[in-house]
C-alpha cells in the first residue's frame, strides 16, 4: 500500500514525511503508522570528508538490539510523538529464544539536524539463543571478517552493551552471555563500552547495575563510578489506544530522546579506537580453538600409535626364534589408519560453508569447524600459502564435508611388512639401528609433537591474558586444568605454576555458574573440558 495517497486523518501530522513515506511500505496503519524504509544493500562506504561515528551493538538474544537501531533512526529523522508515524529499517521478530539477526549487519544513518555526524551501527546476532552455544562461535568469526576486510570497519567510537531493564537476577545463562560478549574485545576498548538499557520505564536501573557489577563487566563509568548507561524504550510501534496509554508512550519517547541526547554527546567526545588489539583477541581465540582441536587429535593418535608400537614390540620378542627360521611369519596387530568421518555441514545461508580443511598429503584435518572460508586458500590457519598446522602447501588441502579421524583395524603382518614400514626410519638412523630402536624413536617423536602442540596452546592462553578485556574468560578456564595436566608431564614447572595461578584466579562462583550453563547446553557425548573448547 502506498500511504502517500491515503487521506486518513491520522496521517495529517506526518505530512512533513510524505516523501519518505512514498518510498516505504506500510507495516501497520496505527496510530502510529509504521513504515518500513527501503534500504540499499551494498558494500560498506562512508564519506571520509564528513564526520562519522561507529557503534557496535552486542548482547543477548531478545535484548532489543534491532529495535534500538530503529529508535536511533527515528531520533535522527526528528520524529515527534505528535507526528503519529514510526519508521523501521530492521525486522522486528526477535524473541528471547531465537534471534532474527543471524549475521552481522551494518546500518548507515546519515547526519542531519538531529545528528552532527553520520552514524554507523553494527548489529550482531544475539548470544545464548536456542541454537546452542556452538552458534555463538560464529559471531566471533563474522566480526573478525568484518574488521579485517580491506574496506570495512577498522575503528569504533563505542560498544553498546544492550540489556533489558527487566534483568534482575544473575542466572547461569546470563553469566555465560556476559562472559561471551566481553571476551570479544581487547583491553583498550574498556572505556568505549556503554550500557544501553531497553524496555525502561524511566526508573533507576539498580538491578541491571548490580548484575553488571556481579559479572565484573568492564565498561565506561560515570561520575558515581557506576557503569555509564542510557535508558531507552522500544514500545513506540504499540497502539496508542486510550489517552492514558498515549501519555505513557509519550513519556517513554521523551525519555528515550533525552538519553539519546546524552549518548550523542558521549559519541561526540569519543575518539576513534583502532581495532588492532580486538582483532588480535578474536584471532587468538580462533587459533586457540584450532590448537586445542589439533592437540586433542594428536594425543588420541599418539595413544593409538603407541599401542600399535607396544603390540609390535611384544610380537617381535615372542617370535624372535621364528624370525630367524622363517622370514614369512605373521603377527596380528592393531594398525592405525586415517579414516574419513562425514560431517553434518554444508552452506549456512549464502556466505558460510561449514566443513573441514584437511591435508591429503599428510592425511590430517587442520581446521575444523571452518565456516568463514570457501576454500583452503582463505582459511584462518593458512599463512603465506602454507598451513600453520601441518606445514604443507595450501595446494595439498581441500575443504569438504568430512574430516580425518584416526581408527584402528586388526591386520595380519609379516616381518617384511614391519621392516618395509620402517625402512625410511632405518635409513635415517643407519643400517646398524635395529627395528626396535626405530620403534622407540617413533614413540619419542610422537611425544615431541605432543609437547610442541601443548606449547602452542599455552602461548595462546597467556597472550589472551595479556590483551583480552575479559582475561579470565570461560573460554580459557575450561581448558586450563587439562592443559596444566599435559604440561606437567613435560616437567615444565614454570608453565605449570603460571597456569595454576591463572586457574586459581578464574575459579569463583561466577565462573562455576557460567560453566554450568555451558555443560547443560553441550550436545550429548561432548560434555568434557576438551570438547567444550570447540564451541566457545
Amino acid at each position: 500500500m502506498n500511504v502517500f495517497y491515503s487521506f486518513d486523518s491520522w496521517l495529517l501530522p506526518s505530512f512533513k514525511f510524505m516523501t519518505v513515506i512514498s518510498n516505504s511500505s506500510l507495516v501497520s496503519s496505527g496510530p502510529p503508522a509504521v513504515h518500513r524504509l527501503k534500504t540499499r544493500t551494498n558494500r560498506f562506504e562512508k564519506d571520509a570528508t564528513k564526520p562519522n561515528k561507529t557503534i557496535l551493538l552486542v548482547g543477548e538474544t531478545g535484548a532489543g538490539k534491532s529495535t534500538l537501531i530503529d529508535v536511533l533512526l527515528n531520533y535522527s529523522m526528528q520524529v515527534k510523538f505528535e507526528d503519529e508515524v514510526w519508521f523501521q529499517i530492521t525486522e522486528q521478530k526477535e524473541s528471547r529464544s531465537e534471534s532474527q539477526t543471524s549475521d552481522v549487519i551494518v546500518y548507515q544513518i546519515y547526519e542531519g539536524d538531529a545528528l552532527p555526524f553520520s552514524l554507523t551501527v553494527i548489529d550482531t546476532p544475539g548470544f545464548g539463543n536456542s541454537r546452542g552455544i556452538e552458534h555463538d562461535v560464529t559471531i566471533r568469526k563474522r566480526l573478525l571478517n568484518l574488521f579485517q576486510s580491506k574496506d570495512e570497519i577498522h575503528e569504533l567510537h563505542a560498544v553498546g552493551l544492550v540489556v533489558k531493564a527487566s534483568e534482575n537476577r544473575l542466572s547461569d545463562r546470563l553469566t555465560y552471555i556476559y562472559d561471551s560478549v566481553m571476551s570479544l574485545f581487547g583491553k583498550d576498548l574498556e572505556k568505549k563500552i556503554v550500557t544501553l538499557i531497553t524496555h525502561s520505564d524511566g526508573t533507576s536501573p539498580e538491578n541491571v547495575i548490580q548484575v553488571l557489577e556481579a559479572t565484573n563487566t568492564k565498561c565506561a563509568k560515570d561520575e558515581q563510578k557506576q557503569p555509564l548507561h542510557f535508558l531507552l524504550d522500544s514500545k513506540q510501534t504499540s497502539a496508542r489506544g486510550t489517552a492514558e496509554r498515549a501519555a505513557a508512550l509519550k513519556y517513554s519517547w521523551d525519555l528515550s530522546c533525552k538519553h539519546i541526547d546524552r549518548l550523542i554527546q558521549f559519541l561526540t567526545r569519543s575518539k576513534p579506537q583502532p581495532l588492532a588489539m580486538t582483532n588480535e583477541v578474536l584471532n587468538e581465540r580462533i587459533k586457540l580453538t584450532a590448537s586445542i582441536q589439533n592437540l586433542q587429535d594428536r594425543i588420541q593418535l599418539m595413544e593409538q600409535k603407541q599401542t600399535e608400537i607396544r603390540q609390535t614390540k611384544e610380537a617381535l620378542k615372542g617370535h624372535e626364534e621364528e624370525m630367524r627360521r622363517n622370514m614369512e611369519f605373521t603377527i596380528e596387530v592393531d594398525e592405525v589408519y586415517q579414516g574419513q568421518y562425514y560431517l553434518d555441514g554444508g552452506m549456512w545461508g549464502v556466505f558460510f560453508y561449514n566443513a573441514a580443511v584437511s591435508c591429503f598429503e599428510c592425511e590430517r584435518t587442520c581446521h575444523f569447524p571452518c565456516t568463514m572460508a570457501w576454500s583452503p586458500h582463505t582459511c584462518d590457519v593458512m599463512k603465506n600459502s602454507r598451513c600453520t598446522v601441518c606445514g604443507c602447501n595450501v595446494s595439498f588441502h581441500v575443504k569438504q564435508e568430512w574430516r580425518y579421524e584416526p581408527r584402528t583395524r586388526k591386520v595380519q603382518k609379516t616381518l617384511e611388512d614391519v621392516k618395509r614400514r620402517y625402512e625410511t626410519s632405518k635409513a635415517e638412523f643407519m643400517k646398524k639401528s635395529s627395528l626396535l630402536e626405530s620403534l622407540e624413536k617413533e614413540s619419542r617423536m610422537l611425544s615431541a609433537e605432543k609437547f610442541q602442540l601443548m606449547d602452542e596452546a599455552y602461548f595462546h592462553v597467556v597472550r589472551l591474558e595479556q590483551i583480552a578485556l575479559q582475561d579470565d574468560s570461560l573460554s580459557s578456564l575450561v581448558l586450563l586444568d587439562f592443559l596444566t595436566d599435559q604440561i606437567r608431564e613435560k616437567s615444565d614447572a614454570r608453565k605449570v605454576q603460571k597456569l595454576q595461578e591463572m586457574s586459581r584466579r578464574m575459579k569463583g562462583s561466577r565462573r562455576r555458574s557460567g560453566l554450568k550453563y555451558m555443560a547443560a547446553t553441550l550436545p550429548v557425548g561432548e560434555k568434557n573440558p576438551i570438547q567444550s573448547t570447540l564451541f566457545i
